[in-house]
């Protein structure tokens, strides 16, 4: 169990509180689904404008292909890996945003994941935002779920709550949405994982663009 009790300043507050009202009704989520980093590394680009359970079935595709590693994609022509991630949608465009990144592993990190680890973490980041089709939601995600670096990562069901509650305005940028997050709470890759799954689930199931506010766990906040 991961809750939180620190108590300071109005936003850390309202954040910590939102995500101790979140836990309590969804519990943990065990994010990223993923045997290893290069995986979720992989799954951070193909959800790019689909739902996990697509990009589920493009991964299961690559595993009983034996070519769920970045030697067997990177040698792999455009044509074959996207009718391999056809089911995660937009498969041509993703497989060449898959091939920068594994030519980007394969130039820098000898085509391993792990090799990344050690580099500081803001200058990683500022590498993987050069790839050509990994912006900041895919960076941050392969940072915090492949790495465990401290990225909290913001996605549209982020910002519909925040904007929501009044917390944020609904022109706020990503990185405004960030640095809320990062001055506000405690630097932790445990919170940042689980608070990010928590917005995704109170995302799915109330705050829709037509949102069920009376049976959602933040009503009243």
């Amino acid at each position: 169990m991961f809750m939180v009790k620190l108590r300071k300043t109005f936003h850390q507050e309202k954040l910590l509180d939102m995500y101790n009202t979140l836990y309590k009704a969804f519990g943990p989520q065990h994010w990223w689904p993923g045997e290893t980093p290069f995986e979720v590394a992989v799954g951070a680009i193909l959800t790019q404008n689909t739902n996990w359970v697509n990009v589920e079935k493009a991964i299961n595709n690559l595993k009983n292909s034996d070519v769920l590693y970045s030697k067997a994609l990177h040698d792999m022509s455009h044509k074959e890996l996207a009718s391999l991630i056809k089911p995660a949608g937009y498969f041509n465009i993703k497989a060449k945003r898959l091939k920068h990144f594994l030519d980007f592993l394969a130039n820098h990190y000898k085509g391993r994941v792990e090799q990344m680890q050690n580099e500081d973490a803001h200058m990683l980041r500022h590498r993987l935002l050069e790839v050509n089709g990994i912006g900041p939601e895919t960076a941050d995600s392969i940072l915090l779920y492949a790495l465990e670096k401290p990225f909290f990562v913001i996605d549209a069901y982020t910002k519909r709550v925040l904007a929501r509650h009044k917390i944020v305005s609904e022109e706020a940028t990503y990185h405004e949405l960030q640095e809320l997050f990062h001055a506000n709470l405690p630097m932790d890759v445990k919170l940042f994982n689980e608070y990010h799954a928590l917005f995704v689930m109170a995302g799915k199931h109330y705050c829709k663009p037509k949102p069920r506010c009376e049976e959602c766990p933040l009503e009243g906040m």
